[in-house]
């Protein structure tokens, strides 16, 4: 994705107004923000935004104005039919916690009364923000959420509030002191629009934004603070990642392949044997299976279930993955997937996808190694070959 490069720093918080007025205080232009939630929620609300201090430090605070006396109540359902792009996105990712945590569908979350409207301004504000301002690229710090116990429409509920904590998995997080200091639509903004969790990349800097919560604590300032600029050469996305290991030397080896189909559908990214030799001479294998964190629990069962093994090694890890596009070839006929690892705007890695392969020679009644062959000549022919530019998706 080309365009600026987003930093986020969320160590104290984060909620929609207060990523919005960071974002205003960046540059974003308040008449485009209005334009986007009019066409959204027309006659609905006003954005207006004023020069703060929060523990001595200057911010600036986006207040949603409601203009309506009874606004409308409101679930996913009809949110939905009016929020697109990238609100859309954040929405359904709310929506998603938000039936989780309360046992609903999610067509009936509901987003309630004022506070529909604060969080339809606060995410159609952020996305109009993010294309004013040209971004393409977003990271985010790790999110502090808070303690104790917050009023909600749900009534009173522990802090971080449920919702939170599902849109958090996976992410790196912190207590960062009382009270709540991480909404749901804050961290869905942060879940959706952010690729990685880091701190303040390697850039140049354009400007930067300074956004304010409601509350005024004296001993650390309620803010939310945004970087903007020209981030260093993307060579790879970086992942936080968790390796799983286990030794067995007492399962029959015609079972592996279904263990390792197993491993792949409980949320394993990749999984793998590695022959070893154990103590007295035994012959064995090394299972190893590489997740997101987010996926160990299910894929740790897993392992328990489809192996003999007592006892599962877990190590953290980071990873980095070139950015990956699907790009479709012909071949006698033949659709076949070319997937296509690039960094920079320039591919990298070229190669079908097998399982398109043998199903290419299936169909033409030629040797695997023949389709293989006929597939990559197609793939040259359309210039998916290392080194040229990669296709924009």
């Amino acid at each position: 994705m080309s365009g600026r490069h987003l930093w986020i720093d969320a160590s104290a918080g984060i909620a929609g107004d207060m990523l919005l007025g960071a974002l205003i205080d960046a540059g974003a232009p308040l008449d485009a923000i209005q334009t986007a939630v009019d066409a959204t929620i027309p006659g609905s609300v006003r954005i207006d935004v004023r020069e703060v201090s929060r523990a001595g430090l200057r911010a600036l605070k986006a207040d949603v104005v409601p203009l309506v006396d009874d606004p409308p109540h409101r679930t996913w359902r009809s949110i939905r039919a009016v929020v697109t792009g990238r609100a859309g996105e954040v929405f359904a990712r709310l929506a998603r916690a938000e039936a989780a945590v309360h046992g609903v569908a999610e067509e009936d979350v509901h987003f309630h009364e004022v506070g529909a409207l604060d969080s339809i301004a606060d995410v159609v504000g952020v996305a109009a923000a993010l294309d004013a301002l040209g971004v393409g690229s977003v990271s985010a710090s790790a999110v502090a959420l808070g303690s104790g116990t917050a009023r909600t429409a749900h009534g009173r509920l522990p802090v971080p509030v449920p919702a939170v904590t599902e849109l958090a998995r996976g992410w790196q997080v912190s207590g960062g002191g009382p009270g709540e200091l991480a909404t749901p639509t804050g961290m869905a903004l942060i879940r959706t629009l952010a690729s990685r969790c880091e701190s303040l990349p390697s850039m140049t800097i354009d400007t930067a934004g300074t956004g304010a919560g409601t509350r005024d604590n004296p001993d650390r300032p309620n803010v939310v603070r945004v970087v903007l600029g020209a981030a260093e050469a993307d060579h790879g996305r970086q992942e936080d990642a968790v390796l799983l290991e286990a030794n067995v030397d007492d399962l029959d080896p015609r079972l592996w392949p279904g263990v390792l189909a197993s491993l792949l559908r409980a949320g394993a990214a990749d999984a793998w044997l590695v022959p070893i030799l154990m103590k007295k001479g035994r012959p064995a294998h090394t299972l190893t299976v590489l997740c997101d964190p987010a996926a160990v629990p299910a894929v740790r069962d897993a392992i328990f279930q489809e192996t003999s093994t007592l006892g599962v090694r877990e190590a953290a890890r980071r990873k980095t993955t070139l950015k990956r596009t699907f790009v479709p070839v012909t071949v006698g006929g033949v659709t076949v997937a070319v997937k296509i690892g690039h960094a920079n705007g320039v591919i990298v890695q070229a190669m079908p996808e097998f399982s398109d392969v043998a199903a290419l020679a299936e169909k033409l009644g030629v040797p695997e190694r023949v389709a293989l062959t006929r597939a990559l000549a197609a793939a040259t022919e359309a210039g998916l070959i290392p080194g040229e530019s990669a296709p924009v998706q």
